[in-house]
């Protein structure tokens, strides 16, 4: 079997029409071999090919019962390694481009997570007192760390009940890298906004005093999605004046002034979920990524139902953008030739105590 991969040269100024010709040769040629998973986010000439579809939370699961010889995932790094990491032995995670990254995971990574823990112990007993909370959208080294202290990985869809966890094991948690879902979590549990504190890793002890570590609860990465970083207090008080009537959705990814004038706050499965389950004839703002808020208008139309994007600018993901048609074809055509590109492979050591943290992850919730 030849061992040279075909050029993604060959690809880049294919023309779209011509690409979908040739995904969809390839998906023929490789019958069950490999699946296809893709995020709610994905952009729609792309996700129309998913075999599986959902939030992280629901991903991640799917990547661990899959039984096909190849994971293609149509999302970002963090994700492919998930399934990487919950593969069965001899199954193999693919991301179509490697410049499909995070912008949120970037914002924490281990040698500052480490100086973090380090400074927390001068105040704190910290592995008797804290437990690190990582977010699904970090790095697997990351959920490794979180494996290694006792800690446990969340999503949007189950931080409640992961924090509730963490709770139940120390008094206090560090959450990152996401800021706002760990604030809007803490709120919902009843904790008071003076007892979560931001931690700056740039700054020495986070730019917090002995005095606010010790009295936070909840000690939140300064880390942001900047998606939802774009979504403003006043776009919904301009479509509150403009539709008394309507009703608005938000991730909790976005600030907490715009989780609290929102009249429903969740994940993107809970977002799908709400608004194709309601009343028809209703009309929402949505405060998420666009590809989902476009797909879900367009699916929900018939039933009278109005869903409009939140921002006046466009707000999409633009790093999970990058696996487009172009590249899906590229990749599918090497594993029809028995050629595979883009592996995820996280080292052993990392994976081992990632899975431990997942695996928490997926049995409390």
């Amino acid at each position: 079997m030849p061992t040279a991969t075909i050029s993604f040269d060959k690809f880049n100024q294919l023309q779209d029409d011509a690409c979908h010709q040739r995904i969809r040769a390839a998906r023929e040629r490789l019958g069950n071999k490999a699946v296809l998973l893709c995020h709610h986010y994905q952009r729609a000439d792309v996700y129309q090919y998913a075999d599986l579809t959902g939030d992280s939370l629901k991903l991640a699961r799917l990547a661990s019962q899959t039984e096909a010889q190849y994971i293609v995932f149509c999302g970002v790094h963090f994700m492919a390694e998930v399934a990487d990491i919950m593969s069965q032995p001899g199954q193999t995670a693919i991301l179509p481009d490697l410049a499909a990254g995070c912008s949120m995971a970037d914002m924490a990574n281990l040698a500052k997570v480490e100086r973090c823990w380090r400074e927390l112990g001068e105040v704190l007993d910290v592995d008797q007192q804290v437990t690190p909370v990582t977010y699904i959208n970090s790095a697997a080294d990351l959920k490794a760390f979180c494996g290694a202290h006792g800690g446990i990985v969340c999503t949007s869809s189950n931080a409640g009940t992961i924090a509730t966890w963490a709770f139940g094991r120390r008094e206090k948690i560090l959450f990152f890298p996401d800021q706002h879902l760990g604030r809007w979590t803490g709120h919902k549990m009843g904790i008071a906004l003076d007892e979560m504190e931001v931690w700056d890793p740039d700054l020495e002890m986070g730019g917090l005093s002995v005095e606010q570590i010790r009295h936070a609860k909840l000690l939140l990465w300064k880390g942001h999605c900047s998606v939802h970083q774009m979504f403003q207090p006043a776009h919904i008080l301009r479509f509150r004046n403009q539709h008394p009537d309507g009703l608005v959705i938000s991730h909790p990814e976005c600030s907490f002034e715009v989780c609290r004038q929102s009249d429903f706050v969740g994940s993107t499965e809970h977002i799908v979920r709400t608004i194709k389950e309601a009343s028809p004839n209703t009309r929402w703002l949505v405060g998420t990524e666009l590809n989902l808020v476009n797909r879900l208008a367009e699916e929900v139309r018939h039933e009278g139902k109005i869903v409009q994007f939140m921002a006046p600018t466009v707000c999409m993901c633009s790093t999970m953008q990058r696996i487009d048609p172009q590249h899906l074809a590229w990749t599918l055509e090497n594993l029809a030739d028995g050629k595979v590109v883009n592996p995820i492979q996280v080292p052993e050591h990392e994976a081992e105590l990632a899975k431990v943290a997942l695996e928490r992850m997926l049995t409390v919730s």
